[in-house]
Parts: structure tokens; sequence; C-alpha cells
């Protein structure tokens, strides 16, 4: 069972990295509803392509109790804390989610579309 969900995990990974690389966030017709926070179009997919390689595993599966896509109860405790709260934990990391939640490459702009993105902001 174990192998069947990690297989399904990494199939769905690679789709979802596909089409969210060709994502166009803040676009009329979007359908993630992503906010771009003054990035260019092709940052915010470089953004949700990051996400989809560093936080993807663990929250879509709720991998040691990360709040995953979507569950906007859980997102609205978080976003209640405010922005400079939310990207100090990404940027120290809390809980099992380790210092920039293993996306070296990403910038602030980027875990603002990611956190805007999981938390379903529009």
């Amino acid at each position: 069972m174990f192998i069947f969900r990690m297989l399904a995990l990494a199939s769905i990974l690679g789709l979802l990295s596909t089409s969210l690389s060709a994502a166009e966030p803040n676009l009329p017709g979007n359908d993630l509803g992503v906010t771009n926070h003054g990035m260019s179009d092709s940052a915010g997919s470089e953004a949700m392509a990051k996400w989809a390689r560093s936080c993807a595993l663990c929250h879509i599966t709720g991998e040691a109790n990360a709040p995953v896509v979507g569950d906007t109860e859980e997102w609205q405790q978080r976003l209640q804390k405010g922005e400079a709260a939310l990207l100090n934990n990404v940027v120290n990391g809390i809980n099992s989610m380790p210092p920039l939640g293993y996306c070296m490459s990403c910038e602030a702009a980027d875990f603002r579309v990611m956190i805007d993105f999981m938390a379903g902001v529009k």
C-alpha cells in the first residue's frame, strides 16, 4: 500500500510540476487564483514550479502535520498571524518544516505566491 501511495504521489507531482510551470498567475481565467505580488507572470510561474519541487510533497498529503493545500480553516489560522510571521516561519522553519522548506533558491516573493496558492487567497 505504501509503495502504491508513493507511486501515485510521484505521478501527481510530475503532472502538477508540468501544469504549474505553465501556469500564468493573476491572469483572467486563472484557475489557481494566485496573486503575483508584483512579480512578472513568468516569475510567478517559476515560483509555482519551485513549489511543486520543494513544498508539494508535504502540503498535498499533510505529511508531518503540514497544512494541506486548500484547507481554508488551517490556513486562515496562519494568515491571521500576518505575513511577517508566516514568512519568518518559512525562512527559519517551524515544527517539522526545515528552514526555507528545502527551497534554497526561493525569495520572499516566491514564498508569498506559494502561501497564497496553498491558502486559496485570490
